[in-house]
């Protein structure tokens, strides 16, 4: 494979000024900055604003024996009023814990257990993103999750943490056709599901199935 050539960089940025503007669920910071053109000239000032957040680690559930994945059901803020309902079907995601130094594996390890009440027996590495870079510093990284879908709970999640999850035990094709009709709808479920349907034999042979 032959790389696309970048040519502008991190150096190419000039930070003026940064400001908090809020620290809540959610960290709003404004940077005032000028960045580098393609032709090598600089723009004047200019300001943006965004959402920081630290990496997310998400993992698709996948039971090779029965052919089954296992989705989340959960309550998002973002969806209300912007779709048919604000409960949305998802994969398991957490982020790393502030006070514990953790590894990829271990965040979706912990993730998988308080969310969906299962245990890892092996991960697949899919790939890592940025969700939305023009508004938000949040870059997901994606794994598929070999588990035991037979042990899956109804309902699970932290009550500390107001969760309130609803398990879905599902076989792949009829995950693959909820992509497909628009009932999975979010970025990490469509993008792990895609992934798998496109890589389903080959995940099936690694797993000597």
């Amino acid at each position: 494979m032959k790389p696309i050539k970048q040519q502008l960089s991190a150096e190419d940025i000039k930070i003026k000024n940064k400001t908090l503007l809020h620290d809540g669920f959610c960290r709003v910071e404004r940077y005032e900055l000028e960045q580098k053109r393609f032709d090598g000239s600089w723009t004047p000032p200019f300001t943006r604003e965004f959402i920081a957040k630290p990496v997310a680690v998400g993992a698709l559930p996948y039971d090779p024996r029965t052919n089954q994945v296992v989705l989340i059901e959960q309550f998002r803020i973002g969806a209300l009023g912007r779709s048919n309902t604000p409960w949305l079907i998802e994969i398991v995601a957490g982020i790393k814990d502030k006070e514990h130094a953790e590894s990829d594996e271990e965040v979706i390890r912990r993730e998988m257990y308080e969310e969906a009440g299962l245990e890892i027996e092996t991960l697949l590495p899919i790939c890592d993103y940025f969700t939305t870079p023009g508004c938000t510093t949040e870059k997901v990284k994606l794994f598929c999750a070999k588990v035991d879908a037979t042990k899956a709970p109804k309902f699970c999640g932290l009550k500390e943490e107001h969760e309130d999850l609803k398990i879905h035990v599902i076989s792949t094709e009829d995950a693959f056709a909820a992509v497909r009709s628009g009932q999975i709808n979010n970025g990490t479920a469509i993008i792990t599901l895609q992934w798998l349907e496109l890589n389903l034999q080959e995940v099936n042979k690694r797993w000597k199935i």
